[in-house]
């Protein structure tokens, strides 16, 4: 097939590239090559076999051009950043809000060989995740705010008995509580995706990614993913700063188990208009990632355990599965210790530029740490 990869010289999707090109599909490539990102220039690891073409997803008579003859689209094209969208508010909507919606214009309004498109989303969606209380039960817990934190308290309490309550895996249907503007973002392009592909018999799916890490993750960009950051930080000789008290947990999934369950979407009509988790279920503390990649990286540097607070910091999220698991026949293969070394080799042989105090200070300058 002809496919379209939309961001495919950016992290997630320059793998899926590749997959797809060794599968022998014909490859379109469109990414703005965002400068934060890429420093306005193309990587070296983007695929020579596929077709790049330059330009913003936001540009209509360009992706009309980009869209000829495209059968199937992957739609990662995407500004990615908590932090950085809860002030850069009018880019991160234009950019993933209205990109979308353009893609979605031409489907609805022009003549095109479009039979399916996959839209990648976000846990951030869920905003916190399922909790349990040993005395009431299961509950959706709600975006923490500054008075909720009391003594060195930082966990979820139960609504109900206000004792601390354990994380619990978050299925698909649990109600999303979106924790910053990129969120709201994700969201709405599940939405417009969902409701067009449904109006015009497009079948669409989505993936809600949960923390992806693997190689070609950008080092200088400070809005990155938690493990790239942490590792920016060791190779610039500083540690790695941790907000609360380390113990809040992720879950981290490999790009390669992604681009796996991207690739089984093409060919299985079990995927079309579901709504899909991507992680593993396994829950890992932000501080057992800062000392593993020490260790990788071979630093004796000990991480810093802020005790300051993030508004919109979620403390935990973990990926029910059993969705993907039935209606796909897709589990994650990779373990995170094998997973991480991966990232951390490669991390080792790429450029980096430590840019998380810049990160930080604009946080706290704007009240929002």
């Amino acid at each position: 097939m002809k496919i379209l990869v939309t961001g495919g010289a950016g992290f997630i999707g320059s793998f899926l590239v590749d997959s797809l090109v060794n599968a022998g599909h014909d490859v379109v490539i469109v990414d703005s090559l965002e400068p934060q990102v890429h420093n306005g220039k193309a990587p070296e690891y983007l695929n020579k076999k596929a077709k790049f073409m330059q330009g913003n997803v936001k540009d209509r008579k360009f992706m009309l051009k980009a869209m000829e003859g495209v059968e199937f689209i992957y739609h990662h094209a995407s500004v990615v950043g908590i932090g950085q969208s809860n002030y850069e508010i009018a880019r991160f909507v234009n950019d993933n809000s209205h990109g979308t919606a353009v893609i979605l214009d031409i489907l609805a309004n022009e003549r095109h060989n479009v039979k399916k498109m996959v839209i990648p989303s976000s846990n951030t969606c869920y905003g916190e995740g399922m909790y349990k209380c040993e005395k009431c039960g299961e509950f959706k817990g709600r975006l923490r705010a500054q008075e909720d934190i009391t003594g060195n308290s930082w966990d979820v309490k139960c609504p109900s008995c206000h004792e601390a309550a354990g994380p619990i895996p978050v299925q698909e249907d649990t109600p999303l509580d979106c924790n910053s503007i990129y969120s709201y973002t994700k969201r709405d392009q599940e939405n417009m995706a969902m409701h067009i592909g449904r109006m015009y018999g497009i079948p669409i799916t989505v993936f809600r990614y949960f923390n992806v890490y693997g190689p070609r993750q950008s080092l200088s960009n400070p809005y990155t993913g938690v493990s790239a950051i942490f590792i920016s930080r060791l190779m610039a000789g500083k540690a790695p700063v941790i907000y609360e008290d380390g113990l809040q947990t992720r879950d981290f999934i490999s790009v390669h188990d992604v681009v796996d369950a991207s690739m089984l979407a093409m060919n299985s009509r079990a995927s079309d208009y579901g709504i899909f988790n991507v992680g593993t279920g396994q829950p890992i503390t932000i501080t057992q990632v800062a000392l593993e990649a020490a260790k990788l990286l071979g630093k004796k540097i000990k991480p810093e355990i802020s005790g300051k607070f993030r508004k919109g910091d979620i403390r935990h999220c973990i990926a029910d599965i059993s969705k993907i698991k039935a209606r796909l026949g897709w589990s994650p293969k990779t373990g995170f210790s094998r997973g991480f070394a991966s990232l951390v080799k490669g991390s080792s042989e790429a450029g980096h530029h430590d840019n998380f105090d810049k990160a930080s200070s604009e946080l706290e300058k704007r009240g929002l740490a």
